[in-house]
């Protein structure tokens, strides 16, 4: 009986030991999802590849600055630009996104990282997975959406956007965002996805990495740990263009980041006013760009002119009254998810109720230079050598979709041909 006992102990902790690791997988996918039925054209499987790669937060001067010495060459036999200028708010999902839609943020509807949509009265966040995965939030066509509707296979091993169903289209292969699948693993996969026979070969794979941002958040731009992450996205990039080489194949890359990193005022942020009553208005993000919505909006021009008669180190917008380069005024805002008033600091200083982090991103690009990001091209469709000027984010897509071969209507989106259309 005692035996009998025990075994029954011994087959209750392996069920839960089950129970638990199958909960864990539930939490953390890191399978690969795969499209079924689907095949590059025949024209398709002779068209260019293109491996577009981000390394979130890697400032326009990093590689220089932290000695990023295989990156640094990739990019002399290629295409280095002067700096990448961020859309506003230059914060990661708004920026990930205007990358591989040639939209911005206004326009694509992902105005934030977090932010309410009035018309549902629900609220996105980058942290809500299940908002994360859920196609309604996703204006524009995405790349990889551009290329599977006509018939070229795509990849993805991360990407904003890229784990929802948008114009009911995904990538043809996928991985929900986890940190869980090691870099090697990740790596090793792209070549295998090279290495595919031809129509099931992918032509776009995105690959994100999210270094160096968290370092610059966690010890600022200038840090010892910003260095070292610099120099392993740098290890990362050499070891993926070793593995693609073996397949032999006509990669092009297109390095990007999303936005840079600056060291602020961590000593003195800013209150929020206390005269945003949170029974009249609903702060929808804050940091380094406060947006407010008025629940009646009767309301916003009373709280408008007690903050405009009050502000110290932040300016008070009307959503109407944004200036035009920031393209997120009322006019802009596609989806109405943009706040009635709009509070935005005044470099190095932030909106905090605590010490804020060493280093921050999301400010206005045209006056913080280091909002600025990184942009390398390489590969057999660019010249070599060349040197550009700063340019606009949104014109990555019309590139990409041009050395792809694929159709898409220029009046639709806000990157122009014109602007990159030498650098090939």
């Amino acid at each position: 009986m005692k035996i009998i006992k025990k075994e029954f102990k011994y087959f209750v902790l392996f069920l839960l030991i089950v129970a638990g690791s199958l909960n864990a997988a539930a939490q953390t996918d890191t399978l690969q999802h795969k499209a079924q039925g689907r095949k590059n054209s025949l024209e398709q499987q002779k068209k260019p590849y293109v491996i577009l790669i981000s390394a979130d937060g890697f400032r326009w001067d990093y590689a220089q600055k932290y000695k990023a010495t295989h990156l640094l060459e990739l990019g002399s036999k290629g295409v280095q630009a002067e700096s990448m200028i961020p859309s506003f708010p230059s914060l990661t999902f708004p920026n990930h996104y205007t990358i591989v839609t040639g939209l911005y943020p206004s326009h694509h509807g992902l105005v934030n990282n977090s932010f309410l949509d009035e018309k549902s009265n629900e609220r996105y966040s980058m942290g809500a997975k299940a908002k994360v995965k859920d196609g309604k939030w996703y204006g524009g066509t995405p790349l990889w959406v551009l290329a599977e509707q006509q018939n070229m296979m795509t990849a993805s091993m991360f990407w904003v956007g890229s784990e929802a169903e948008i114009k009911g289209t995904r990538p043809s292969y996928y991985y929900d965002y986890n940190e869980k699948i090691p870099v090697a693993q990740r790596i090793n996969t792209v070549k295998e996805w090279l290495m595919l026979p031809e129509e099931q070969r992918p032509h776009l794979i995105t690959f994100y990495l999210s270094e160096p941002d968290h370092a610059g958040h966690s010890f600022g731009p200038e840090s010892d740990d910003a260095s070292k992450a610099v120099k392993e996205v740098d290890s990362i990039i050499y070891e993926l263009t070793k593995a693609v080489a073996t397949t032999k194949l006509p990669v092009n890359y297109v390095f990007v980041s999303d936005h840079g990193m600056t060291a602020v005022d961590r000593e003195n942020p800013i209150p929020t006013p206390k005269s945003i009553d949170s029974a009249r208005y609903i702060i929808a993000s804050s940091g380094t760009m406060m947006d407010i919505h008025a629940k009646n909006k009767a309301d916003i021009n009373t709280l408008y002119q007690k903050l405009k008669s009050e502000e110290k180190d932040y300016t008070t917008y009307l959503k109407s009254e944004m200036p035009e380069h920031f393209h997120y005024s009322s006019k802009d805002d596609k989806m109405n998810r943009i706040g009635d008033i709009l509070l935005i600091p005044t470099w190095p200083k932030v909106f905090s109720s605590r010490k804020p982090g060493a280093g921050y991103h999301g400010f206005d690009p045209s006056v913080v230079k280091d909002m600025h990001a990184t942009f390398l091209a390489w590969g057999p469709t660019f010249k070599k050598g060349l040197k550009i000027p700063s340019f606009e984010n949104v014109n990555v897509y019309p590139l990409v979709a041009d050395i792809l071969g694929l159709n898409y209507d220029e009046a639709a989106i806000d990157g122009k041909r014109k602007v990159l259309e030498n650098i090939r």
